[in-house]
Formats: C-alpha cells, sequence, structure tokens
C-alpha cells in the first residue's frame, strides 16, 4: 500500500511541477511596464529637483553680482546654470535692491509629458560703494 501511495504521490507531484512552468517569467512581463513607468517618474523628479536648485543658484549669483557690479547679472546667472537646462535670467536693479528671476526649462523623460519651465527669484540689497578693481 505505501508504495501506490508513493507513486500516487511522485505522480502528482511531477504533474504540479509542469504545471507551475513559466507563471513568473509571464508575471514579470505583465509587471515590466508598471516598473519602468515608476523608474521613469523616479528619474523626472530628479530632473525637476535639480532644475530648481540650479534656477536658484542661478538667481542668487545673478543677483549679488548685479548688486555688485551693474550690468554683469545676466552673465552671471547663466554661468551659475548647466548649458543644456536653458537658463534665461531676468535682472531688475532698483535703487536700494536687485532682484534676479531666473528660468530654466526641465526636459522631460516621459515620453508623454512636454519639458517645463522652472522659475526662481531672488532680492538682494545693493553695495552701496562698489568695488573697483585695482583700488582699495
Amino acid at each position: 500500500m505505501t508504495g501506490i501511495l508513493r507513486r500516487h504521490r511522485a505522480r502528482t507531484k511531477r504533474h504540479r511541477r509542469w504545471d507551475d512552468r513559466g507563471v513568473s517569467m509571464l508575471e514579470f512581463a505583465g509587471f515590466l511596464p508598471i516598473l519602468l513607468v515608476i523608474g521613469m517618474a523616479a528619474i523626472q523628479l530628479g530632473l525637476v529637483g535639480y532644475g530648481i536648485n540650479q534656477a536658484g543658484s542661478g538667481a542668487r549669483a545673478a543677483a549679488r553680482a548685479e548688486s555688485l557690479h551693474e550690468g554683469t547679472g545676466d552673465a552671471a546667472g547663466r554661468a551659475a546654470v548647466s548649458g543644456w537646462l536653458s537658463p534665461e535670467p531676468v535682472v531688475q536693479r532698483g535703487a536700494d535692491t536687485t532682484t534676479a528671476t531666473v528660468t530654466v526649462h526641465v526636459p522631460a523623460v516621459i515620453p508623454l509629458f512636454s519639458g517645463w519651465p522652472v522659475t526662481r527669484h531672488v532680492t538682494m540689497p545693493n553695495d552701496p560703494s562698489p568695488l573697483i578693481p585695482g583700488r582699495s
């Protein structure tokens, strides 16, 4: 009797093994597009964060340079930002303060979206005695 049970168990075990073959591959293939979209969304969020950081750095550099030396803010704002983000600095110098606005264009990683602009503003007080190179 035990021999019959062993053969029956071995036969059903073999049968189960062949039934489940390839199921995990199909489950992975079905879940792969979801994983790719999640990964691309994470990369996109990282690019947006990088764009925000770069726009803030460019605005600070532009406002500081313009507050110290009139006419140098645009160049400093462009130099402080990565070129592939296409920075657009706008500097407004007032009597007491200088305001710089830098807009960068964050490219899209996910194909259905187009890139979008990120803007940062910084205001700094003007230096009452501008520095002149070679003079103390």
